[in-house]
């Protein structure tokens, strides 16, 4: 038996939860997550400048490497841990910096969110991907059927620090 899909309203009293499920009487069904992709080596590769290391950014870098492209990923903020400190600034002593902030760094501006992802995942675009991406960079493997997916800003900053 495998969880497809994961469902749970706990509005009311008693929590519902629906699940969506494959099953299998005749062989046993696989459930490993995915692992990380093995990436060409794009070192002498023809440079592509991409702006900016949120999440449009890291997947793009992705895609060129993996079109054996090098991409050279343009940022105006820190790296993620270096925007932890940054935020603790913020909150501590009301200091902001322009370059390293909630909007600005590695990561982009839902790193230190509350690490909801939301997908839209009924309009367009290659969710399981995007999903099996990150589950294979850290992420719990819940996010491959939860309805509503949640990674948390506890684990985000690890993710896109692998991803890296």
């Amino acid at each position: 038996c495998r969880v497809l899909r994961r469902s749970i309203d706990a509005r009311k009293k008693t929590p519902l939860v629906r699940l969506r499920v494959e099953l299998s009487t005749s062989h046993p069904l696989e459930d490993a997550p995915p692992a990380p992709p093995e990436l060409p080596d794009v070192s002498k590769a023809p440079v592509v400048a991409i702006v900016g290391c949120g999440p449009a950014g890291l997947f793009a870098a992705l895609r060129c490497i993996r079109h054996g492209l090098r991409p050279v990923v343009l940022e105006r903020g820190k790296d993620v841990r270096a925007r932890r400190r940054d935020l603790a600034a913020i909150n501590r002593e009301h200091l902001v910096d322009p370059d390293s902030n909630y909007c600005f760094g590695e990561g982009g501006a839902g790193t230190y969110s509350d690490g909801k992802l939301y997908t839209r995942s009924h309009k367009r675009g290659n969710i399981e991907g995007v999903l099996n991406t990150f589950v294979a960079y850290g992420a719990s493997p819940d996010i491959l059927v939860d309805a509503h997916p949640h990674i948390g800003t506890n684990k985000l900053p690890g993710i896109i620090t692998a991803m890296r």
